[in-house]
Parts: C-alpha cells; structure tokens; sequence
C-alpha cells in the first residue's frame, strides 16, 4: 500500500496544476468577481472560465474571505448561493478596480499606439452575418494584433455583465450608461420568388398579404403576427399568417427562395438575392418603418486602441451621420 501524500506534497501538487490561485489582491479580486457571478442563473461555467479554474474553486475566495474583510460575502446552502449585502458592495468595488487594471494592462499594450488583444463584439444574428461579418474580417486585415471574438445572437445581452466591448443594437435605446453611435437603420422588406407570384398571384393592397403564405418571424419574446407598412404616411399593421415560422431570418430567406411564401426580413439579408433576380420585392409602393440601429459600449471606459479603431471603421461604413446617442 502506497503512504498518503504529505501535506507539503499535495500542496506542491496543487500549484503546479494550470488553474493553481495565489492569493494577490488583483488575483483575489479577479476570483471574488467570478464568484459573485454564481449567483445569476447560468453563469457557474462563464465565472469558472472567466479565472480558469473549475467552479468549487471559483467560488472559494467568496467562501474564504480573508479576516481582513470580518465579514462573510457569500450565502451558500446545497441548493443555491447568493451575495450577502457586504458581498454585493464587495462585487461592485472589485468590479471596478479591476476595470482599472484590465485598462492598465491595455494600456501597457497600447503604448506602441497599435491595436492589440482581443475584442470580444455581440450583434443580431442576420445582420452580423451579412452586414458586420465583411467588416470584421476587413479589420482584421487591417489590424493583424487584434482577435475578434464575434458572438451573433437575437437576444438582448449585458455588455457589462457578459464582457462584451462592443454591442450592436436594433431598435429605440434605453436609458443606459452605455455610450452609442448611430448606425444605418434597419429596414425590412416583404419579398418572394418569381415562381410563387406566379403561382399564388402578386398582391397589389397591403390586406391582400391576407390571402396568401406569410413565413413568419418567431421572435425571442412572442412571434410575429402583423407587418408593419408606412400607408399615407400613417403606420398600418397587417395581420398575417402562415404555415411556417422560424426563428432565424437565413431559414425563411431559403423558404422564400425555394418558393413557399412571402419572407418580411431584412434589406441586407435579402439584397444579393433581389439583384440576382431570384427574389422579388413585394408592395413596393409600400415602405416600410426602419428601426434605428446602434453600436454600444461602456462611455466611463477608457477606451484602448483596439476598441476605438474598431469603433472609427464601422462609423465610416455603416454609420448614420448625426444621430450619435
């Protein structure tokens, strides 16, 4: 039988492992940040990436606080754990000190004035494919010390909670802290296939969109009923239906192609389309409401290098002069 480890081996053990803690302040903080995090639903597996260690040690600066503090940060029970009132303002404070240092680090980075790190971008799904994913790439060519991580998702993120830099939005703004550049509106169009006007016929008044398969749009919240047209100068919302709903625009702009209904989605998405001839723009006497669209980051952070060109590149191809929040 094997002797057990001494307790000096099991401690050396420990610290040559990838994810091993030393107890600095910035690294104490760094944790403490992650182990608050537990406390949102989903968000055990980000906090323990966010320090690279599995989630027990996450949470263990939070447990363990040094006696410095007198104080206990964390409510913790076999089911579930949340922050005490001490540990809430803790979370808060370290939150910004830390700020302070990711910045310092950057700044370190940026001395040489060129961009560098990584940028870590949320955006809609359809339009960070077919409108910001050109752009990306492009600034990556451009600035080849930078990686871009792109998240594409339809539904409403924390810059701040997510660590995301830079966020693009469709719709009116909330008040927020965050800082804003308007961007070119997001416009929708109605459209079909040369093959299904043929067939089903081609409406010539908004309530003829009635009578005919609307490929509707299922939402984060609830799916689409009515589309919205501008009549008159007055908004007129037309209820439609459908036998196929999708939550996800590049699915119904292969429905529209392939010649089952009428796709409502967006100009970028169905443009190549449309000039290609394989789309047909449907009520076109008809506009439609744009929805205004705006690129989001955090207005108290010093902004790093990588950030701001970042910023200068899609103002200058997509931005919409005027309008910034």
């Amino acid at each position: 039988m094997m002797p057990s480890a001494s307790r000096a081996q099991r401690c050396w053990r420990l610290e040559r492992q990838p994810c091993a803690w030393k107890p600095t302040p910035v690294n104490y903080g760094r944790r403490s940040v992650a182990a608050a995090k537990l406390k949102l639903p989903g968000s055990k597996s980000i906090s323990a990436c966010a320090c690279s260690c599995t989630s027990w040690r996450a949470t263990f600066p939070a447990r363990r606080p040094p006696a410095r503090l007198g104080a206990r940060l964390l409510n913790r029970t076999t089911r579930r754990q949340s922050l005490t009132e001490v540990g809430k303002v803790y979370y808060e404070r370290c939150k910004l000190v830390l700020a302070e240092a990711d910045w310092a680090d950057a700044a370190g980075s940026d001395a040489t004035g060129t961009p560098r790190g990584r940028l870590r971008v949320n955006a809609p799904v359809s339009f960070g494919t077919h409108t910001l994913m050109p752009l990306v790439s492009r600034y990556l060519r451009q600035n080849p010390g930078v990686d871009v991580e792109l998240i594409l998702t339809d539904r409403f993120v924390d810059l701040v909670e997510e660590g995301f830099e830079a966020v693009f939005r469709t719709g009116p703004l909330a008040d927020s802290s965050l800082a804003a550049r308007a961007l070119r509106p997001f416009r929708l169009l109605a459209c079909a296939s040369p093959g299904y006007l043929s067939e089903r016929g081609t409406p010539g008044h908004l309530e003829d969109l009635e009578a005919h398969e609307c490929l509707g749009f299922v939402g984060v919240r609830s799916p689409s009923t009515d589309w919205t047209f501008l009549r008159d100068g007055r908004e007129a919302a037309i209820p439609v239906s459908g036998r196929l709903q999708a939550n996800n625009a590049n699915a119904l702009l292969c429905a529209a192609l392939d010649g089952f209904g009428i796709a409502f989605i967006a100009e970028d998405l169905a443009r190549s389309a449309l000039s290609a001839g394989q789309l047909v723009r449907v009520l076109p006497d008809f506009d439609t409401l744009s929805r205004p669209m705006h690129l989001l980051f955090q207005a108290d952070r010093r902004q790093t290098t990588k950030l701001r060109s970042f910023i200068d590149l899609i103002v200058q191809e997509i931005g919409h002069e005027g309008r910034d929040a």
